[in-house]
């Protein structure tokens, strides 16, 4: 069985937009893609570790715990062996309270990869292979969520290309979800239930082919 981790926020989670609600598993992503590669004849096993308001390497002023940095070396140590780790982060980089832009995200998400790579892993255990997947470039925030994202779609722009140099310079794996959907039209940030099933899809069969599955 290989075994496939995904470290994401509340894009990868599942939130529905405009509530507080979550998509059960089949009907997110990770559930998708899954459920693709091992309809393609794979035993395949997803590992989900998605926190809301997860950031790279920030820290959330007003909940503990939102820095993706802190504990990724013991995540990949808990649930080594591990075949890929899937990185899908950085919409909440570009929050009301961080001045960041699109070079900063993407170095934040480089220190991850160094993390994957470095963690303590048991000898003789193979080191993941990691797909860099960029979110889908937000647009205008509404809703719920509109005063916490304020001026997000400004800082954003170029953050796929920043991921993808950060991938190459890495010699990780890129994927532009932004290449097979946009952000919710209910919130401009987050994935409608539709879009999840696009990119679970594009992403199950994007690994297939670079592992010639």
């Amino acid at each position: 069985m290989q075994q496939i981790l995904i470290y994401s926020d509340s894009l990868t989670w599942g939130i529905i937009p405009n509530t507080r609600q979550r998509l059960p598993f089949d009907k997110r992503w990770p559930g998708v893609f899954e459920n693709t590669l091992n309809a393609l004849g794979q035993n395949i096993r997803v590992i989900e570790n998605c926190l809301n308001g997860r950031r790279t390497v920030w820290s959330d002023p007003f909940k503990d715990g939102r820095d993706g940095s802190q504990g990724l070396a013991q995540v990949i140590e808990m649930h080594s062996p591990l075949d890929w780790v899937v990185l899908l982060l950085g919409s909440n980089d570009f929050q009301c309270t961080h001045d960041n832009n699109a070079w900063l995200s993407a170095q934040g998400m480089a220190k991850l990869v160094r993390i994957i790579r470095q963690a303590p892993i048991e000898p003789g255990m193979p080191v993941p292979e990691i797909m860099i997947v960029a979110p889908p470039t937000i647009v205008k925030p509404k809703g719920v969520i509109a005063h916490k994202f304020l001026g997000s779609e400004v800082r954003c722009v170029g953050l796929a290309a920043e991921l993808e140099q950060v991938a190459n310079e890495n010699s990780a794996h890129f994927f532009n979800a932004g290449d097979v959907t946009e952000a919710s039209v209910v919130d401009g940030i987050h994935l409608d239930e539709d879009q999840h099933a696009v990119l679970g899809e594009a992403l199950a069969h994007e690994i297939a082919r670079i592992t010639n599955l």
